[in-house]
């Protein structure tokens, strides 16, 4: 036998040997209860979406899904435990928007492509540009022009340092050429009622957070920053319509698993979470939280994510953004 068959024959014997395992685990998957660690608080965003589809995830898999929240430092805590969890399928990572933006800003004890495989996306949440109605601007174009005519002297508000307003108001600066000044605060509660107050002129909340202050007109809604209309404000254009093309920015959901998990328990985790969040009830539920569900397959995950990681890197460093 040559030394061509040989391999050959190994390569034939080998998909022989591995096509019935991976049909075995994939028959055999889930065993037990699966573990889905959310890295944040109860209560937030990343949360209540998390237990949406935990919930429909157990009833599909016919165990347990069961949220373990383990917050801190950004989600970082949290998205180390599961890089670090056995690849078997039954501890899993449900992350948000800044486990593409953390690369940026922090020393990691994790590769944030190497250690984890993703599964797919859950939902992807616009952000929402408003402004005090005394700041004359209506239009994307409008406050370009203002912020460039008075640089360094309209302010805009964010939940947090990295948090997603802030970083949506740092992409905003980067690709219009503004000076906006940012102002954290400790969650987007008090920045909101400070921008009501007239303490602000500008914020980039989620959808949810600003639709019923727009609806009473203490605030003015100018855009979202989806790259076509939310179905949430569809009456409102999107920051490309607006004046700013290729401007996109979303607060997204999204699951992982550890790396090395095998191919044919991610391949049913993917196809179950997206028959759960295809469902129109669960649709519902994520559209009264100002988000869309976003189904995709593993590989239009992690495209996504390296482009988010490329995407921030750039922004990050432009903008001198730091976290303390």
């Amino acid at each position: 036998m040559t030394k061509l068959s040989r391999c050959s024959w190994w390569f034939s014997a080998s998909i022989i040997l591995v096509c019935p395992i991976e049909t075995t685990l994939a028959q055999s998957y889930a065993a037990r209860a699966i573990r889905l660690v959310v890295p944040y608080a109860p209560g937030g965003g990343a949360d209540n979406v998390a237990r949406v589809i935990a919930q429909k995830l157990s009833e599909a898999l016919g165990q347990q899904v069961v949220i373990d929240n383990r917050g801190g430092a950004g989600g970082i805590i949290g998205a180390d435990i599961v890089a670090k969890s056995a690849p078997d399928g039954y501890t899993l990572l449900h992350d948000a928007s800044a486990h593409a933006v953390n690369p940026s800003l922090h020393k990691l004890p994790f590769d944030t492509l190497k250690d984890f495989a993703p599964v797919g996306m859950v939902v992807i949440n616009p952000n929402f540009i408003v402004v005090h109605p005394s700041l004359p601007a209506r239009t994307v174009r409008d406050l370009i022009a203002l912020a460039k005519a008075h640089p360094r002297q309209i302010t805009y508000g964010s939940a947090g340092i990295a948090s997603a307003g802030h970083l949506a108001g740092e992409l905003f600066n980067y690709m219009a050429g503004t000076e906006m000044i940012h102002v954290p605060y400790k969650g987007g509660g008090p920045a909101i009622a400070d921008l009501m107050g007239g303490h602000l002129q500008v914020l980039l909340p989620n959808i949810a957070n600003a639709m019923p202050h727009v609806k009473t007109g203490k605030v003015i809604g100018i855009a979202v920053t989806s790259a076509k209309r939310s179905r949430s404000a569809p009456e409102f254009p999107t920051v490309t319509e607006s004046g700013l093309p290729g401007y996109e920015i979303y607060e997204w959901n999204a699951v992982f698993a550890p790396a090395g998990t095998p191919l044919a328990i991610i391949t049913k985790l993917n196809a179950e979470l997206r028959k759960v969040i295809s469902t129109p009830d669960v649709q519902e539920r994520f559209f009264q939280m100002g988000a869309e569900a976003a189904p995709g397959s593993p590989e239009h995950l992690d495209d996504y994510v390296r482009s988010e990681i490329t995407k921030w890197g750039k922004v990050v460093k432009a903008m001198g953004i730091k976290v303390e």
